[in-house]
């Protein structure tokens, strides 16, 4: 029997969906390549569009079902990206009296509070920072001054409360750039949530979504691969062909229950 051309069947188990979103505008975003060296851009927020961004893209989660079958939001913890992913995927904001759920965003200056109710949890992941290094936007503050911004977000997995990563004079290089994103791709699967969405950044999503897609007919591949816009979200599914992670279903059905004998097909190897 000839294959099919151009299509692929995989158990269900051994597939993820995973929601890419680009961080919001930012500051630096507007301020240009050739600022992002400044300290002014110390781990940029968004602007008052960037905002606006966010909310658009919110509707959208909302009206399309995605807000209620997302299971988990894994976020780079840079303020720009954690702004827009509580914006995005949060629960709605306080009103009508105090509700006893912690805040995902503590109310602040440019944003009233966000609440956790009835949303995924978040965590923060630093493999899926923007590219390390030179670039003041690119480096974070403590995690301490991160928990009581967003106390609802899970910071277990940083290890350091300074930002050790980050380095004045030192640029990451598209190789390690591209190599760090591939862990974090490979630490997907170690989650047992099968839909999940990551809010990270541009550089950090083009080197690593370069690696995919080859198998594929060109124009597959560049809806895998080009460039985010702000505020872009774009679901892609990710399989396990190679069994690196030992995943068991939840859904198949094994069938024969109750047990009897099965005649077999004049073929020998079908069931009728």
């Amino acid at each position: 029997m000839d294959h099919a051309p151009g299509v692929g069947l995989y158990p269900m188990h051994r597939c993820k969906t995973i929601h890419l979103v680009r961080h919001a505008q930012g500051f630096h975003n507007v301020a240009g390549v050739k600022d992002h060296r400044s300290p002014d851009f110390f781990d940029s927020q968004i602007t008052p569009l960037g905002w606006d961004q966010v909310d658009n893209l919110r509707k959208h989660v909302h009206s399309s079902g995605l807000s209620t079958s997302i299971e988990l939001v894994v976020v780079s913890p840079l303020l720009r990206t954690m702004q827009t992913a509580v914006g995005v995927f949060g629960g709605e904001s306080y009103a009508n009296g105090i509700i006893d759920v912690p805040p995902l965003m503590a109310e602040n200056t440019n944003c009233p509070a966000i609440s956790s109710l009835n949303s995924p949890p978040f965590v923060a992941m630093e493999l899926c920072r923007e590219r390390l290094g030179v670039n003041w936007c690119d480096k974070r503050r403590s995690i301490s001054e991160y928990m009581t911004l967003f106390p609802a977000i899970d910071f277990s997995l940083i290890e350091s409360d300074a930002d050790t990563l980050w380095e004045l004079d030192v640029r990451e290089t598209d190789e390690d750039l591209a190599k760090r994103g591939l862990n974090f791709m490979k630490w997907l699967w170690t989650r047992e949530e099968r839909e999940i969405a990551v809010v990270t950044h541009s550089a950090l999503l083009l080197h690593t979504l370069a690696a995919f897609g080859d198998d594929c007919h060109p124009c597959v591949k560049n809806e895998i691969c080009k460039p985010f816009n702000n505020c872009e979200l774009r679901p892609l599914v990710i399989v396990d062909r190679s069994m690196t992670a030992s995943t068991s279903t939840k859904t198949n059905y094994g069938g024969k229950l109750p047990r009897d004998t099965d005649a077999p097909s004049v073929d020998g190897d079908d069931k009728n």
